[in-house]
């Protein structure tokens, strides 16, 4: 793990109320706070199961690290494949959507020892993986959407005709596209508990809500909510956080509860870390902001 320590902007520094409407289940007295700020844009936040949140800086090309025990942010790693969306698969490995080459990575957390898990389709390059989201089984379930990046080389085009949602059976090298009819698939969060997955479609502005079948499959797929999503996460009660401008809160019934306001253009993702796991993550451009919450994280 690489050293340098990234200064840390107003860690505990109030910002702003959290200003919720409805039901949203902030700690009370809790207000919007700025963890840290300087990077070119937030995304891909992912907590620890001691509750470290790893997050990346996808323009720099690096993932950085908030520690719950110094509240101080690293540099965990850099040349990360333009690492967007992470997640945790026990006990030490860390998965990385990396779309500079189409690439779902596996990283040791202990060597940063890089396995590719994945970099193709049928043969054909993937469009970009975003997002992702483990079963506690270890199947890895992630979105491809086509954003044309800056730093492709002679890719002005998608080599596959559809925008998709894959699953990965844990160990296997064998994928198949749990969903291929959707606009632009993007943020993505299940829980197993109840064996529900959730797919934000941005270019429906939809998101939707699936069963998860004993073999990894999807179905049943309805409408959750009239509104699509860049990064999501999902607490114990089975409340659902989507965003885009600031994080709009929904129940389990695609109820909306309300609305956290953070002051940047755009939210990208959100994550639950913290000791007990109830603290809200959020990447917001060039910040990363955190709310105190009344529930933790499904996990």
């Amino acid at each position: 793990m690489l050293s340098r320590i990234i200064s840390v902007v107003s860690l505990c520094a109030f910002i702003a109320p959290a200003q919720t409407r409805g039901q949203v289940p902030t700690a009370a007295g809790a207000s919007v706070k700025l963890v840290s700020e300087g990077y070119l844009f937030t995304e891909g936040p992912a907590a620890d199961a001691e509750g470290n949140v790893y997050f990346t800086d996808q323009p720099n090309d690096r993932i950085l690290k908030w520690s719950c025990d110094t509240g101080k942010i690293t540099e965990f790693m850099k040349n990360t494949g333009r690492a967007n969306g992470l997640y945790f698969v026990p006990p030490r490995a860390l998965v990385a959507c990396a779309d500079e080459t189409g690439q779902l990575r596996s990283i040791d957390l202990k060597t940063q020892e890089v396995t590719i898990l994945v970099d193709n389709f049928e043969g054909k390059l993937f469009n970009g993986p975003n997002d992702l989201w483990v079963h506690p089984q270890g199947g890895i379930y992630f979105t491809d959407p086509f954003y044309k990046r800056d730093y492709w080389k002679n890719r002005d085009a998608p080599e596959l005709e559809k925008q998709s949602v894959y699953f990965l059976p844990m160990g296997s090298k064998t994928l198949s596209a749990v969903d291929d009819a959707l606009v632009q698939p993007n943020g993505i969060i299940g829980t197993s508990a109840s064996r529900t997955l959730y797919v934000a479609d941005m270019g429906a502005g939809k998101t939707y809500q699936y069963t998860i079948a004993p073999d990894g499959k999807l179905t049943g797929r309805k409408l959750f909510c009239e509104m699509g999503s860049d990064g999501m996460a999902i607490d114990t009660s089975g409340n659902v956080y989507l965003t885009g401008k600031g994080v709009t809160v929904f129940d389990h019934t695609g109820k909306k509860l309300g609305e956290i306001p953070i002051p940047e253009d755009w939210t990208a993702n959100v994550t639950f870390g913290g000791k007990d796991h109830k603290t809200l993550f959020i990447t917001a451009m060039d910040s990363l902001y955190s709310l105190e919450m009344t529930v933790a994280g499904a996990r």
